[in-house]
């Protein structure tokens, strides 16, 4: 082991290092990339093998790496100086394991990323997680800097991989960053200007299955959110709404003066931001916020006034404004958004039938806020529980569901939830394992949907089991709808 890894960055000698990147995803990629520009030792390994991954693997040969493709390259950790772990991989792989008995440090490309921008060009990080809502949130966010007139990107979790961005010409004024747990859990030294937490509810709670010899799953997927405020130096903010990320608050090692900042959906007390007779609301970064509050935004300016829209902007608004970005450039920067496909995303409204994407929404907690946008609805729901239940989403929302269809792999454990919480709901599974289920799930949701209705296909579940992706199954919804809606299907 290297003895100056432990605070190495930009201007350390990477080329002693001898560097193992696993997977050879965007963010192995991206990683490989930039430790070959830095002069780096570097293997990759990857199990799976594609036309994709041979194309990538091609090229960074060409860069000087050695990639090695396929079942087995992972059970071996050749001789290395440092593992790069790629957000997928789960922590208990044989691979970790055993650079951990030798004492070899993991990193995630979070990591890598902001040791690559000390000591001389760091740019300050506005960043955020939570169970759901960050990629929306980071993007209202990435739109408030743009519209202030900021050099910025929306990076991390979403769009491009953030060492892309680290290696950028471009001389950013701050990032906007999406940080998922997985990220978060290989990452020690960041020190974000400001950061926010979302909310936090179960999910992934297989990726941390035996993790930790202490800690529950749901505890230790816990303990990895609360990591983003770590060393924060300006403005911790969390969700009044949710004790538990104001409690991380509480509990964080933060640099002094760093202020904790509350968001909610009630009228704001000091240090908060909020919502007053219509009007996003800013009772934290004014010198007069004692016994006033600036109006932010109008709640008009959203493209959508369900709860948890307003909660995603009230959150983005408040990271804009720790950076000092001013109320104008937050309510233009709101109106200039638009919501990305697979979000709340209306298809069509036929015979006063509205049908509905949120194939976004791939865990309970996201399917409930989406839910609670409607009156009565009939829900397209399924796919791979990943560990969770759905008994409280009925409970919550019993009364907005009128009947549902199930599909995917774990769909017994959804119908089970709704048997057990909505017996009077009816609901139909069906057990099609490919992309085209979706023709008769769309089918039989109009079956059931009547003038007033709403069909919503917020799964509650992710998406693998059968598409691609949540964009894949999004897709085949929207198809589906308009192949059911044109035909005359209602």
């Amino acid at each position: 082991m290297i003895d100056w890894l432990s605070h190495a960055n930009r201007l350390s000698e990477w080329t002693q290092v001898k560097v193992v990147v696993a997977g050879l995803g965007l963010s192995g990629f991206s990683a490989a990339d930039a430790l070959l520009q830095y002069g780096a030792e570097v293997t990759l390994l990857d199990e799976t093998i594609s036309d994709d991954k041979a194309e990538k693997a091609k090229l960074l040969e060409i860069l000087g790496a050695q990639v090695r493709l396929g079942p087995g390259v992972t059970r071996a950790l050749p001789d290395c100086d440092l593992v790069i772990a790629s957000p997928g991989w789960f922590p208990t792989c044989p691979l970790f394991r055993q650079a951990r008995a030798q004492k070899i440090p993991i990193w995630g490309d979070l990591e890598l990323a902001w040791r690559l921008q000390q000591p001389d060009r760091q740019v300050p990080w506005l960043g955020l997680t939570g169970t759901n809502g960050k990629t929306t949130t980071v993007t209202m966010l990435e739109s408030i800097l743009t519209t202030a007139g900021l050099t910025t990107s929306a990076v991390g979790n979403v769009g491009r991989p953030i060492l892309e961005t680290i290696l950028d010409d471009v001389t950013y004024d701050c990032l906007a960053i999406e940080l998922s747990s997985f990220q978060l859990h290989w990452a020690d030294t960041l020190s974000l200007h400001s950061a926010a937490v979302l909310n936090l509810d179960p999910d992934h709670l297989q990726w941390y299955e035996g993790s930790s010899e202490t800690l529950s799953p749901f505890d230790a997927y816990a303990a990895d959110k609360a990591r983003i405020y770590h060393q924060v130096s300006h403005s911790c903010i969390y969700n009044v709404a949710d004790p538990r990320t104001e409690q991380m608050v509480a509990d964080a090692d933060v640099i002094e003066g760093a202020r904790a900042i509350g968001f909610t959906l009630d009228i704001p007390q000091i240090s908060m931001v909020g919502v007053v007779d219509g009007a996003l609301v800013d009772r934290a970064f004014i010198p007069q916020r004692r016994d006033s509050a600036l109006e932010l935004a109008s709640l008009s300016d959203l493209p959508s006034s369900a709860p948890h829209m307003v909660a995603n902007a009230l959150a983005a608004a408040a990271l804009a404004r720790s950076f000092g970005v001013e109320a104008r450039a937050v309510r233009d920067g709101l109106r200039a958004y638009e919501l990305g496909p697979h979000r709340i995303q209306a298809i069509a409204t036929v015979q006063g039938i509205t049908w509905v994407d949120d194939s976004k929404a791939t865990n309970a907690h996201a399917a409930s806020a989406s839910l609670q946008g409607f009156d009565s609805v009939v829900w397209i729901a399924g796919g791979q529980a990943k560990g969770t239940q759905f008994e409280d989403l009925v409970r919550t929302n019993r009364d907005r569901i009128k009947a549902a269809v199930i599909i995917g792999v774990d769909r017994e454990i959804v119908a089970s939830a709704l048997a057990s919480e909505a017996p009077d709901i009816p609901y139909v599974c069906l057990d099609l394992a490919q992309p085209s289920v979706m023709e008769e799930a769309v089918a039989r949701a109009g079956d059931f949907a009547v003038k007033g209705d709403t069909v919503l296909l917020a799964p509650a579940c992710a998406s693998q089991d059968i598409y691609v992706d949540y964009a894949e199954r999004g897709n085949w919804f929207a198809q589906s709808v308009r192949e059911y809606t044109g035909k005359g299907g209602l």
